[in-house]
């Protein structure tokens, strides 16, 4: 079932004429993607989205995803994000919700596990049977990404604290092939998009701006990458026209190799 208000807390919050992330709509046709984001705000975190119900489910994740079973990350749930969120990589600029440096740090598929195991092992469930576990607060599923790969699940914690407003579960890696214990989430430090990495994205200045382009642009490019190269591509333009001019139309003489 797809919830018309469920962008609404999303932009809310932010103020479009600023900030370059996708202001987007409820998608009315269903996909089962899921992307983490690696984002330098105030303090360093990872947002974890599964694509549902027409919007990106969205939990922040202080530490990060794990493939230990062991590790038991504390994941917040925060504000639907617009499907187009799922390529943002950039800079949310600052004085902005979220100010800071944002990478495309996983992207995959993700399917939903039915809630009771078969012999042990978790097989595929229904959409139907997702939308009951993520409202049950056991949320089962299986991930197919660069990075990150077999079972998961996400528990909401209860009683935790006075005024938690129940945003806070735990994202868990379950015990299959894909689990590795002493996971170290910081040895991978790379966008599965541009190849940079957090500091290059933060230093690149063609990466903080996902507008469209002066003249004759289509609207806004859907990743950063994509911006950063028309935007290098429009500089070199630039300066071929500013030479243009200065030589009236001609090409400047060519210079005389001088005798040995």
């Amino acid at each position: 079932m797809v919830f018309a208000m469920a962008l609404e807390e999303y932009k809310r919050k932010r103020r479009f004429d600023e900030t370059p992330e996708p202001a987007g709509e409820v998608e009315k046709k269903p996909a089962h993607r899921f992307v983490v984001q690696k984002h330098d705000a105030t303090r360093l975190h990872y947002d974890f989205r599964l694509e549902m119900e027409g919007v990106l489910k969205s939990w922040a994740v202080p530490k990060g995803p794990s493939l230990d079973p062991a590790d038991k990350r504390l994941a917040m749930q925060v504000e639907d994000h617009p499907v187009s969120y799922f390529d943002f990589e950039g800079i949310i600029p600052e004085n902005n919700y979220g100010g800071g440096t944002v990478m495309v740090w996983d992207i995959g598929t993700w399917q939903p596990l039915s809630p009771v195991a078969v012999e042990g092992k978790y097989v595929p469930g229904t959409d139907a049977e997702a939308a009951a576990m993520l409202a049950k607060g056991d949320f089962k599923f299986r991930l197919d990404g660069k990075k990150l790969k077999g079972d998961f699940a996400l528990v909401k914690m209860k009683g935790r604290r006075p005024g938690s407003k129940g945003t806070e579960w735990l994202l868990i890696k379950k015990h299959d092939d894909h689990a590795v214990e002493g996971y170290d989430i910081d040895a991978y430090d790379e966008s599965v998009l541009s190849k940079r990495s957090l500091a290059e994205i933060a230093g690149d200045a063609g990466s903080k701006e996902w507008r469209s382009r002066p003249a004759g642009g289509s609207g806004k490019l859907k990743a950063a990458w994509l911006a950063d190269a028309v935007a290098k591509l429009d500089k070199k333009k630039l300066e071929e026209n500013k030479l243009a001019k200065k030589t009236d139309g001609r090409k400047p003489a060519a210079k005389k190799k001088q005798k040995k």
